[in-house]
Order: structure tokens, then C-alpha cells, then sequence
């Protein structure tokens, strides 16, 4: 349409009326200045639907956008990851040696070494199983180790105060994901997907019960140290080589996967845990073990022999020759 401007009033009611239908005056009647100021963005509240756990989140208040986490290819010892050495974790630049003693005191509080003690109807192979099963699902929804290890952590922990029934021990497992994620991931999965997984045996409303049972059960403390916190520190703390390193790490990382899911490596805290698992990844590797272990705790020799044996025969059916531990990464 062409703006009349003889009459000024008339073609000044016609304006009022285009900028009260929502239209703005033609731009080749406008001044520089006046056409930046009519560049306007009208402020959005946008939300998150990205979970269904229980909150939203409020993504137009800040003016940093969220990260997004891409695609994520499998880990592999010789993949072209970045090397723990060069890029070292955010927690360890700022608090260093200050937070690994804070989680060494807080330790003994947070790991039950007789979970199954008071189950009825639970025993060591079926929590095997289920650790198992939840491993590749924490890898399908591209979760951190820290979140697996906090999810195995959170379910061990209700498991020592309350007994569960046989057909209810796969909701405690993906409820105890969806916790851990809640305190360490950015994006929690959706409920209906981990459901889904359990082929829709249980429902939303018995999910969100058990998570309320499991926070009053817990008292509302979830942040427990984990392998994945130990690991990650000695890791930083160590001088070796790019590769070497590397290496050490990705192999140190499967291991503390298979212990997690062996209910006899609950009697050894996390840290004795990932130091003994970075020590037998540098043997496995044949490294120069005193740099990789440089920063571990000191262990005793019965400590060791012990751990050491118990680690032995779960990594038997997964490892036959130097090889295979470099190369083979589906186990």
C-alpha cells in the first residue's frame, strides 16, 4: 500500500492505524536511525521440553545459550579424543588437591559394602545383571561414567536401607539413573524413554513414587564420590606421556565398568577402586607405571594382592594378549 502524505492529519491516522494492526511504516520513508529502532525482537519464554521428570526450565532468562551436547562417538583407546593431559577437567584447575581430600574424607559416608545384606529376594547375580544392562543404556543416552557411577551408587545405597521386590529391581535401576542425571548431566532422559526400555512394564506415576522414596530414604544426598571422580583425578595428577596416558585411561575406565557391576568390589572404597584400575591398566599396557602412578594413594601389599586377584578373574573372559586389550573395545 502507498502512504499519502497530503493531508497530514489524514495520512497521520492511516500510520496510527498500520502501527495498531501490527504493521510498520514502509522503509523507504524512514531515516536510518528510525528504521534500527524499528528492529525489534520481542522477548520469548521459552521451555524446556526436553525432560519430563518433574521441572521446566527456563531458557529465555539467561543470556548464555545452554551447551548442546553432540554426537558422541564410542570411546576407543586409539580414537582421536582429545588427551586427558592437554585438557584438563574444570573441577581439577580450580580445587585441585582441596577437593580430592574433601572427597576422601566423605568417602566412608556414601558406599554400602553390604548393600544385599538385608534382600530377601536379591542376590549378587541379579544386581550384576542389572549394572550391566544399565551401562549400555547410560551409553545410549550419551550419559557421563560420573552419572553411572552415581546411579550404581544411589541404588546400592537404597538397596542397604530397604528392601525391593524381585519384579520391582529394573524401576530401581532406571529410577536411580534418572537421579544421578538429575544432579550431574545437563538434560535428564525423558521418562517415557527409560520406560520404554523396560518394555513398558512400569509406569510414570510408580517412577515418580520410587524417586521420592529413594530422595527421603537418601535424605536428599546424592552428591557421592565416585570411580569416576578418583579416576579422573589420578589421571590429571599424572605426568606420563600423551598416548600413554590415554590409553591408561580409556582401558583404567572399562575395568571400573566391570567392577561395578561385580557386587565383590563393594567392600573396597572408589578411590582404592580407580588407583588399582589405572595400576593394572598400566601393567596391562606395559607402561612406565611409576609415571602413570604417580599421583595414586600408596597401597599396601596384601591391598594389592587382593584387588588385584579379584580383578584378574573378571577381566579373564575379556582380555587374552596385550592386543586385544589395545585393540578390542566392545567389552
Amino acid at each position: 500500500m502507498v502512504l499519502s502524505v497530503n493531508g497530514g492529519s489524514g495520512s497521520e491516522t492511516v500510520y496510527k492505524r498500520r502501527r495498531m494492526n501490527g504493521a510498520s511504516p514502509l522503509t523507504e520513508m524512514l531515516t536510518p536511525a528510525q528504521q534500527r529502532q524499528t528492529a525489534r525482537h520481542r522477548k520469548q519464554k521459552l521451555m524446556s521440553k526436553l525432560s519430563d521428570s518433574g521441572f521446566e526450565e527456563d531458557l529465555g532468562s539467561s543470556p548464555v545459550s545452554s551447551p548442546v551436547r553432540t554426537n558422541v562417538s564410542p570411546l576407543r583407546l586409539d580414537g582421536p579424543e582429545p588427551p586427558p593431559a592437554e585438557q584438563l577437567s574444570s573441577w581439577y584447575l580450580q580445587y585441585g588437591d582441596i577437593g580430592y581430600n574433601i572427597q576422601r574424607e566423605r568417602e566412608a559416608q556414601f558406599y554400602p559394602c553390604k548393600s544385599l545384606a538385608r534382600q530377601p529376594q536379591l542376590n549378587a547375580e541379579a544386581r550384576c545383571k542389572l549394572v550391566s544392562w544399565l551401562i549400555p543404556v547410560h551409553k545410549h543416552f550419551r550419559l557421563s561414567f560420573e552419572c553411572c557411577c552415581l546411579a550404581v551408587n544411589v541404588m546400592d545405597r537404597f538397596l542397604a536401607s530397604t528392601a525391593v521386590a524381585a519384579d520391582c529391581f529394573q524401576l530401581l535401576g532406571v529410577t536411580a539413573l534418572l537421579l544421578a542425571s538429575k544432579q550431574v548431566e545437563i538434560c535428564s532422559p525423558r521418562i517415557s524413554h527409560l520406560l520404554s526400555l523396560c518394555c513398558d512394564a512400569f509406569t510414570k506415576e510408580q517412577l515418580c513414587n520410587l524417586e521420592c522414596l529413594i530422595l527421603l530414604r537418601l535424605n536428599f544426598h546424592l552428591a557421592a564420590p565416585t570411580l569416576a571422580f578418583f579416576l579422573d583425578y589420578y589421571t590429571n595428577c599424572s605426568e606420563a606421556a600423551e598416548l600413554v596416558l590415554r590409553q591408561c585411561s580409556n582401558l583404567a575406565r572399562k575395568v571400573c565398568e566391570l567392577s561395578l557391576a561385580d557386587y565383590a568390589f563393594n567392600k573396597y572404597p572408589p578411590s582404592l577402586t580407580a588407583s588399582c584400575a589405572l595400576r593394572l591398566a598400566s601393567e596391562l599396557l606395559k607402561t612406565e607405571q611409576g609415571r602413570v602412578e604417580s599421583a595414586t594413594i600408596q597401597l599396601q601389599g596384601d591391598q594389592w594382592d587382593s584387588f588385584g586377584d579379584e580383578l584378574w578373574y573378571i577381566l579373564k573372559p575379556h582380555i587374552s594378549h596385550r592386543q586385544s586389550v589395545i585393540l578390542d573395545t566392545s567389552w
